[in-house]
């Protein structure tokens, strides 16, 4: 029998998205004039904003909202008007110029970067925002990798220009350092700070004004430059779009054959340079750079036609499961949101064929029909019930129950079907297949499913107990934490095999409080949390080995397992994917003969072991696991074989001198000068690595460092303190660092003091 490898699946598996000009017919109209984008950023830099004003310019809304105000349309949770940030993404649906454009506007904390994880896994292109102040700062870089690993086509819009301090240069060269991006700047600024009123366009050579603020930035002048009256202003953008035309005669072969061909840089045009940057900007191979002042309402249209310009249509964006599907309706999952009113909205990005209000959705994941109670067109938090959805679209739906984050969806089981034998034909066609027993489990045809790769989470690095207030609340209690915990893949809950006691883990302390907001405003469930506790990793520093016989008998039936596993330490390698086999000259014969399924069950005794370490039952990381011997007699029992291996790898990790890691965080201070010594002060006392100070010419510093995490709880009320308000910071997981004994000891400590 011939079955399908587990390489093939892998392959399959990871996400694949290219871009590619389609023949014209086979685009729809409506199709290739929809865009999906996103708008990502650091926290403060202006995202919400600049997604109000858009919707005001495109009439969807009728005011301009301001963020501290708590007014803004996409910015519509208690916990987020009242704190003044984006705490989970949402979605709005606008038109401009004849197209529609369907936005996600995604947090900048890096609390909630599970948010920017799961749009950006969905969307055909970004808008990253920039303060002109701060340039690239520590979340822009989260995201923009994020972006990196789903091949998401962005521009970069510098915000704030009107800022104190606002340095559009700084900003690029920021870019190119931090972000290693070719930055292709299209506008350049007219002023800075209170000084801004506008830009110029180097790809039409306009020059485009906001005089006066009265009609809310709506109306604006734009005219040619002229070489007379405009002489300085004229020359330097020249010289600029000269500079743009090189760029992307280096980066597009096109414009490269333009010029070499003769035409001199003034006769290119201006459609041509647009076609240019579109084909640039779809390979990734540059970005366009655009700028303005959201808040004082300059330079957010020429933002909007920059997304209908240069970002790909869903018509561009091809998949390579796609072809398995053809023209049926096949849609991801990527985020589920618990409303009120209509209980779970499951959210969709459409990627073929048509959905109707009527029909039913076949899971291909959990391999469940259910059927579509209502399909939801959504803005922000108002919901409009339609009939029909098609491709390229992003739309909810209700009544599914038991569907996830990260699920495929088609019609029917009968598409699912025919769209596996095509991928099995196509694998067994490359060859890519091998010779095993017909008992293989892990091997099964069955198992490769043509699914669309679903989002990566993040692991916790905060956990703390959770119980209800009183017993009255026990069964709400726990609905609320379903429900929080379906809507949010980075929140984890679990009961604690020991105490019995709820824990509860997130990404960082805001995460966790606003998990306990939430049960309280939404649930009307008021909840006890324990102390903060560190989300550590556990290792190992020397080899360790260990052997195991396990013997079981049921009824008449006996079963014996017999196994020999070591573990060595690896660097920075993570978790293990699985056992490695070792074949030596003496057993070779025998550790030929293991069957899959039983290395399977060997896996997953290896995952149940890592999952809990001997210190403190954090996973083990960073170490690799041998399976030396391996022999069954009698009746042999899959679950006897998955307990030998956990309890075999379990104390093969005990000889192996196991330690604690702890989290290392990468941590960005923006700050005023006069602070830097007080700060760079504190931060030595937390036993941080200074990376960097850099100190700008409008007198303020940025300062970067790696610190424990165990050392940053309770910063943010310390930072204030210490800079009398002034400052702000961002941190994240960089990488997991050995302890000291006296740390761990410490550590263990506080652990195991937690209830």
């Amino acid at each position: 029998m011939r079955t399908i490898c587990k390489r093939c699946l892998m392959k399959f598996l990871t996400f694949s998205r290219m871009y590619s000009v389609p023949g014209s017919s086979k685009i729809s109209k409506s199709v290739s004039k929809i865009r999906n984008i996103g708008i990502m950023a650091h926290i403060d830099a202006g995202k919400t904003t600049t997604t109000d004003r858009m919707l005001f310019y495109a009439g969807r809304s009728n005011h301009l909202g301001n963020v501290d105000r708590g007014d803004t349309v996409t910015d519509y949770m208690e916990q987020e008007r009242n704190r003044g940030i984006t705490i989970t993404s949402a979605a709005v649906s606008f038109p401009w110029n004849d197209h529609k454009i369907n936005l996600i506007d995604t947090p900048g904390h890096v609390d909630f970067t599970v948010e920017v994880e799961r749009a950006l896994r969905v969307l055909d292109g970004a808008i990253t925002v920039l303060d002109a102040s701060a340039g690239v700062e520590a979340q822009t870089m989260t995201v923009w990798r994020q972006a990196n690993r789903y091949n998401v086509p962005r521009i970069a819009y510098i915000n704030k220009m009107d800022k104190p301090g606002a340095d559009f240069q700084m900003t690029l060269a920021s870019i190119e350092d931090k972000l290693k991006a070719i930055p292709l700047v299209i506008q350049r600024p007219i002023g800075s700070g209170r000084l801004f009123e506008g830009v110029v366009d180097l790809v039409t050579m306009n020059k485009i004004t906001w005089l006066s603020n009265d009609n809310y930035g709506v109306d604006f002048l734009k005219k040619p430059l002229d070489k007379e009256k405009d002489e300085n202003m004229w020359q330097d953008a020249k010289n600029h779009r000269i500079q743009l035309i090189d760029k992307l005669a280096e980066l597009d072969s096109e414009m490269e054959s333009q010029i070499l061909s003769g035409v001199t840089y003034s006769d290119v045009k201006a459609c041509d340079i647009l076609k240019a940057l579109h084909r640039v900007t779809l390979t990734l191979k540059g970005l366009p750079i655009l700028c303005g002042s959201s808040f004082k309402n300059k330079g957010v249209q020429l933002l909007m036609d920059a997304i209908i310009d240069y970002l790909p249509s869903p018509a561009y964006v091809t998949h390579r499961f796609m072809k398995y599907y053809e023209d049926e309706f096949c849609a991801l999952v990527f985020k589920i949101l618990h409303d009120q009113h209509r209980g779970a909205l499951t959210f969709l990005r459409i990627y073929s064929g048509y959905l109707k209000a009527t029909d039913s959705l076949y899971n291909v994941n959990k391999e469940v029909t259910e059927k579509v109670g209502r399909l939801i067109q959504v803005f922000a938090d108002e919901h409009k019930d339609i009939q029909q959805a098609g491709q390229g679209d992003i739309v909810a739906i209700s009544g599914l129950k038991q569907t996830s984050t990260g699920d495929t969806l088609v019609l029917s089981a009968k598409i699912a079907n025919k769209a596996h034998k095509k991928y099995l034909k196509k694998c067994l066609q490359e060859n890519d297949y091998e010779a095993d027993n017909a008992d293989n489990e892990e091997g099964s045809p069955k198992l490769l499913k043509p699914v669309l790769a679903g989002i990566d989470v993040p692991e916790p690095v905060f956990f703390c107990s959770i119980e209800a207030q009183s017993l009255a609340q026990v069964k709400q209690f726990d609905h609320a934490l379903a429900c929080l915990q379906r809507e949010d893949p980075s929140l984890k809950v679990k009961v604690d095999s020991d105490t019995g006691q709820t824990v509860l883990a997130g990404m960082g302390e805001l995460h966790l409080e606003i998990i306990q907001d939430r049960m309280k405003k939404e649930y009307k469930v008021d909840s006890l949390l324990g102390p903060l506790q560190i989300a550590y990793r556990e290792t190992i520093t020397q080899e360790g080995q260990h052997d195991v016989t396990l013997e079981q008998t049921i009824g008449d039936v006996r079963s014996l397992v017999t196994m020999a596993m070591s573990v060595h330490p690896v660097t920075k390698s993570g978790t293990p994917k699985g056992v490695l086999v070792i074949k030596t000259p003496s057993n070779r014969e025998a550790m030929e003969k293991i069957r899959k399924q039983h290395l399977t069950a060997i896996n997953n005794g290896l995952s149940m072991a890592l999952s809990q370490g001997p210190l403190l039952n954090f996973s083990v990381i960073d170490l690799e696991v041998q399976l030396h011997h391996f022999e069954t007699k009698y009746r042999w029992s899959l679950p006897l074989i998955s307990a030998a291996a956990s309890q075999c790898v379990n104390q093969a990790i005990q000889k192996a001198c196991p330690v604690l890691l702890q989290p290392m965080m990468y941590l960005e201070i923006n700050t005023d000068e006069n602070y830097q010594h007080i700060i760079l002060g504190d931060l030595s006392q937390r036993k941080s690595q200074i990376l960097d100070v850099h100190t700008r010419n409008d007198g303020t510093s940025t300062i970067q460092a790696l610190t424990p995490l165990s050392e940053m709880m309770g910063y943010s009320t310390a930072l204030r303190t210490i800079s009398s308000g002034t400052a702000t910071f961002a941190m994240e997981v960089t990488a997991y660092e050995k302890m000291t004994s006296m740390e761990q000891r410490n550590a263990i400590d506080r652990a195991t003091g937690l209830f």
